[in-house]
């Protein structure tokens, strides 16, 4: 199964690359693809941790990557009317993500690979989730386990101590501690955030 993002993101900000670090850990280097780089775009372009993982990208948009005519390709779009099932798993070749799950508010940037690809859709929820979440519990569902029967935590507040928290206004899926699952360095990067707007104020 593949795995394809869209990059619709300006360059790589920390928040993107600690997300597609733990996209590369949780389903393999082989298995994502990277779409839709600047052209010109070389490898010292790309942040030493994915290149360190072995990143696979292109310059390519996806449809220009992927024969669409030949292939059977998925896009993951919060407007979908059908959710996504485990049996979609023999239906699709790719599953497409537009690297822009995570916007907020959101924006429907998805139209736009739409129009390009018009491919099937599918939905995860009805709530906004980051990228990694959105490539999670993708992979959850189509190894068997129905949307329904996973444990999400909807805008969870991260708690530094007693006088500082961070309310993340996305859909995460909950570890067996019950805790949402982040991309590892999330936490510290999330508090260095914090701290920068708390020092815009003074």
């Amino acid at each position: 199964m593949k795995y394809i993002i869209e990059h619709m993101e300006q360059g790589f900000t920390e928040w993107v690359i600690l997300e597609y670090c733990q996209i590369i850990r949780d389903i393999g280097k082989d298995n994502l693809i990277l779409t839709s780089l600047p052209n010109g775009t070389t490898d010292q372009d790309i942040p030493q941790p994915l290149r360190e993982l072995g990143l696979v990208w292109t310059t390519k948009e996806v449809n220009e990557y992927v024969d669409v005519s030949d292939s059977k390709l998925c896009l993951l779009d919060p407007r979908a009317e059908i959710d996504l099932q485990p049996t979609d798993k023999e239906s699709f070749d790719y599953f497409i993500f537009g690297g822009i799950l995570g916007d907020h508010p959101p924006r429907d940037r998805t139209s736009e690979l739409k129009k390009k690809l018009k491919c099937e859709t599918r939905r995860l929820g009805n709530l906004q989730m980051t990228t990694d979440t959105a490539v999670r519990t993708t992979k959850m569902i189509l190894e068997g386990t129905p949307f329904e029967s996973i444990q999400f935590i909807d805008y969870p507040e991260i708690r530094f101590s007693k006088h500082e928290a961070t309310e993340m206004p996305f859909r995460y899926v909950l570890n067996e501690n019950k805790e949402p699952i982040l991309p590892a360095g999330m936490l510290d990067l999330i508090k260095k955030d914090s701290d920068k707007t708390l020092d815009d104020f003074f």
